[in-house]
């Protein structure tokens, strides 16, 4: 069921990257854990900013498109933890976090229009 529209998927992947910059200090995330959280962060605003959708600001990347980078991000999100040997607050986080954005692709409407 895709009940969640464009904009209010925008807005949630602002608070995403709010998310993954806060995490290292709300978890306790430190090196690889810590640098790992920014890059998402970092790459998520980035993904956000260039997609083509209401919260988007240089709307360049398709919705479409968009949605496929984060139906790929999700597991791999869920699998870093046993790739990188984390420790149980990091991997809890990194299932939670991948989880979430697991469900969000679930119920977003990408087929909606952009503007």
């Amino acid at each position: 069921m895709k009940f969640l529209s464009p904009k209010v998927h925008g807005m949630l992947d602002y608070a995403v990257i709010l998310v993954f910059i806060g995490a290292p200090s709300a978890f306790g995330l430190v090196g690889i854990e810590a640098k790992l959280s920014y890059a998402l962060a970092a790459i998520h605003l980035a993904l956000t900013l260039l997609t083509d959708f209401p919260c988007g600001a240089f709307r360049t990347i398709p919705l479409s498109i968009h949605g496929w980078i984060e139906l790929a991000v999700a597991p791999t999100i869920i699998a870093t933890p046993w790739i990188f040997s984390f420790g149980t607050h990091a991997r809890a986080f990194y299932i939670a976090a991948g989880a979430v954005i697991f469900i969000t692709w679930c119920v977003t409407d990408y087929g909606t229009s952009s503007r």
